[in-house]
């Protein structure tokens, strides 16, 4: 990104990345990573101005304090458009646990939201084993550092197939994981397992959310198969569908190309391609 601000929500200076201008597009990164995980998302630039924080203790934003819930990060991420000056609508993105935390702005503040994209993610709460597996891991990350969740989720993160390994970015996107995984504090990946395992089931709010909304799923993903964003596809009063073949659960890393096609037709068809300034060829 080539514009980095810091801008202070309460006693913690956020770290938010920006670039274009036009219609604002705030991206919310997943867990346990940071902004970096949009780098391939820089030409939507050319048509949009792009927003993309590291969310409370990821990256270069202090935990101070820490992660509270997904309903706190969400006001975090509103009062960031706020110190940007944002006054007009956002299309709001967001990748598994920003997809949650997107849910959390639509809900809590949908007069801040003309678009929702909600890629590799889900509406329920965590069963009680998802919770005690999250309870689990943030124990064994506090007794070996970030490091165990770069070596027990890789294998996940990404698509497994023939196809998606022959990728000539796949050992580039493997690397840039492991580093970034690497980098996070622990008190902050212990705080945000908390926060999603806290999380209530948000079926029944967005069934009533009269927001457009793109939902984006890998073909591969394990951690939230198609199925389940099919599911939730039904559930929104206004949604389109997306399965992205040889993708996992990081579709904005592993298909770039296909990720930003979409975000950009969606807005199109939300605002009109007048509204959105036409890419660079």
């Amino acid at each position: 990104m080539s514009s980095t601000h810091a801008v202070s929500i309460g006693d913690t200076p956020f770290a938010v990345h920006t670039r274009g201008s036009g219609i604002p597009v705030l991206l919310l990164h997943a867990f346990p990573l940071d902004h970096g995980m949009w780098e391939a998302q820089e030409s939507l630039a050319e048509s949009v101005r792009l927003i993309v924080p590291d969310q409370r203790g990821f990256g270069s934003t202090p935990g101070r304090p820490p992660i509270a819930s997904i309903a706190a990060m969400a006001d975090d991420a509103v009062a960031v458009l706020d110190a940007l000056h944002v006054a007009e609508p956002a299309f709001v993105g967001g990748v598994s646990m920003g997809g949650y935390v997107a849910q959390h702005i639509a809900a809590r503040h949908p007069d801040r939201v003309r678009g929702l994209i909600l890629c590799d993610t889900k509406l329920d709460a965590d069963t009680p084993e998802a919770r005690a597996g999250r309870v689990g891991l943030a124990a064994k990350v506090g007794r070996r550092g970030a490091g165990i969740l770069a070596e027990t989720m890789l294998g996940t993160l990404l698509a497994q197939s023939d196809e998606a390994r022959a990728q000539s970015r796949r050992a580039a996107i493997e690397e840039l994981l492991r580093q970034t995984i690497h980098r996070q504090p622990v008190a902050t990946i212990q705080a945000a397992l908390a926060a999603m395992g806290g999380r209530p089931d948000m079926t029944d709010t967005m069934r009533s959310l009269a927001i457009p909304t793109l939902l984006i799923v890998g073909e591969e993903d394990t951690f939230t198969p198609p199925a389940i964003m099919q599911r939730m596809e039904a559930i929104f009063p206004d949604a389109r569908l997306l399965i992205v073949p040889h993708a996992g659960h990081l579709v904005p890393l592993e298909a770039p190309a296909v990720f930003n096609a979409a975000v950009l037709e969606f807005l199109h068809a939300v605002v009109g391609r007048g509204a959105v300034a036409a890419p660079s060829r």
